[in-house]
């Protein structure tokens, strides 16, 4: 079957990357259908040209096969992002099968490509210290987050629908940064956490890439002839401490000064959930992101070059400037 119009599906739409590829694709003028479930886009975002916003649930094979009629291509972004241990059965369900779920609808439909955003998390992590390329072969480790086994099982589905005959493209982004609307939740709440001076910092490193830069490459990858591919998108590997003094220099506020060694951390996260269990309040630490947070974890960002040769990476101090000036005008 094919598709019988240029509409362009993106799910997660009113998310922190999906909005920014929803401005880009409207931008571009494409004819957008916005699928979201309980993240209400802002006034702004409902107003964009050639955006039609629509409410689905992406567990609904209903609700996805209604919503992919007449798609030409689909971008996945919608996603559980958590590390508490609560929400594991929860994201585990929703990540694997809402991706499930549109891939059964593009393969049904006939949608010309896929693009489904994953994350370098979805590659493993292993005991060792080495660099990680977009040939990892996924091995357990305790190092590995419920989140990261919840992409890596998506990333198999996304690689049936390729297999059965669907163009696909796979991004596998660092830690994401960008302004946003929402400063309490995800990668920009890093921010907030540098505006109050904390003091700890980490010896772990990661990968981080800029939000804008995730949403133009993918948006590049779909618009080529790419397919069964995979990308790692990173500006360069950097220290937790290189990143929250970069943010506390952006804000004029103090850079963290004190290192926070592996027993720290680990008793950190114990107190946080005896905290939340005596008293309810969110768990800001948990084991997944504690250890995460100590783990030296180096990605190699090359493979990109090779098929978007004149592509290059906002580094990451302007981005981080960038997210500082939002956040200061937002929070004055």
């Amino acid at each position: 079957m094919t598709p019988s119009s240029d509409i362009i599906l993106v799910t997660g739409a009113s998310g922190f990357l999906g909005s920014h590829l929803v401005q880009l694709l409207s931008a571009q003028g494409h004819t957008v259908r916005a699928l979201y479930n309980s993240n209400q886009p802002s006034a702004a975002m409902m107003s964009l040209p050639n955006v039609s916003w629509q409410r689905y649930d992406l567990l609904d094979i209903y609700d996805v096969e209604e919503a992919m009629q007449g798609v030409r291509d689909v971008y996945h972004c919608a996603a559980i992002v958590s590390f508490h241990p609560k929400d594991k059965e929860r994201m585990l369900h929703f990540n694997i099968e809402s991706t499930a779920n549109i891939v059964n609808q593009a393969i049904e439909q006939g949608v010309r490509k896929l693009a489904f955003i994953s994350s370098i998390a979805s590659l493993g992590r292993s005991e060792e210290a080495k660099e990680i390329t977009e040939e990892e072969q996924w091995e357990e480790s305790k190092y590995n987050s419920v989140y990261s086994q919840s992409k890596h099982s998506a990333e198999l589905e996304v690689w049936r629908a390729h297999a059965e005959g669907i163009d696909t493209v796979i991004v596998n982004p660092g830690i994401i940064l960008g302004e946003g609307t929402n400063w309490n939740d995800g990668s920009a709440r890093l921010m907030k956490v540098a505006y109050k001076e904390f003091p700890f910092y980490t010896q772990g490193i990661n990968g981080w890439v800029d939000v804008k830069d995730v949403a133009s490459v993918t948006y590049q990858l779909m618009q080529s002839d790419v397919s069964g591919e995979r990308f790692i998108l990173c500006e360069g590997n950097h220290s937790y401490k290189e990143i929250f003094t970069l943010m506390a220099e952006a804000l004029d506020k103090k850079p963290p000064r004190i290192k926070a060694s592996q027993w720290m951390t680990e008793l950190v996260w114990r107190w946080e959930m005896l905290k939340h269990t005596i008293t309810g309040k969110p768990i800001t630490i948990t084991k997944e992101t504690a250890r995460t947070a100590q783990k030296q974890n180096f990605y190699n960002n090359t493979k990109l070059f090779s098929y978007l040769q004149g592509f290059r990476y906002t580094p990451i101090k302007a981005t981080i400037a960038r997210m500082a000036k939002a956040f200061m005008s937002q929070n004055p």
